[in-house]
């Protein structure tokens, strides 16, 4: 039997939700994490923020009504499978505060994972180029630039993504998935 063959392990859902600046590392901790839980036999998804934003919010612009929408939307879907007994792990930078606090009460067996790296590192990694127009005034509305990115208050977990190994912080979210799936 592979390690893609292993028997699904019988579980509760749980939403798993990375919040950071964008380039902080939400989507490579989401998809190794999805990957190793995935060979364990758990079932996991992922919702990555970009991709909703191409399909199930599209239309939808950078306003903070439309951010906190979007994040309903997701919010909404993650619910959905987690309820059905699948570890979701959501990739989006969801700015908010408030947007987060509203999904994780809805949802109930919720992680919150702060991918945390500093604007100046994020700029730097910038694979999608987004700061440097923003920078340059070829776009508007970019979190962490000209609009605000409120970080968690006590997240459940906190990567340090500028300090740590992308092993390190997997390991994290790792063990505290493991650990809220045996409450």
């Amino acid at each position: 039997m592979t390690q893609r063959e292993q028997p699904a392990v019988a579980h509760a859902g749980l939403t798993v939700w990375l919040t950071g600046l964008s380039a902080a590392g939400k989507s490579t901790i989401s998809r190794i994490v999805q990957q190793q839980l995935t060979t364990q036999g758990y079932r996991a998804e992922i919702l990555d923020g970009d991709i909703i934003r191409e399909h199930l919010s599209k239309g939808l612009g950078f306003s903070r009504q439309d951010r906190d929408e979007n994040i309903r939307r997701i919010g909404f879907v993650a619910n959905l499978l987690t309820r059905n007994g699948v570890i979701v792990l959501v990739a989006a930078i969801s700015p908010y505060r408030a947007a987060r606090d509203e999904v994780r009460s809805t949802i109930g067996r919720f992680l919150e994972v702060y991918v945390n790296a500093p604007l100046g590192v994020c700029e730097r990694r910038d694979p999608k180029g987004l700061y440097q127009k923003a920078r340059q005034g070829e776009m508007h509305g970019l979190t962490g630039v000209d609009d605000p990115y409120e970080p968690p208050v006590q997240p459940d977990v906190e990567c340090r993504t500028d300090k740590e190994t992308i092993s390190e912080s997997v390991s994290k979210v790792l063990t505290a998935v493991h650990r809220a799936l045996a409450s």
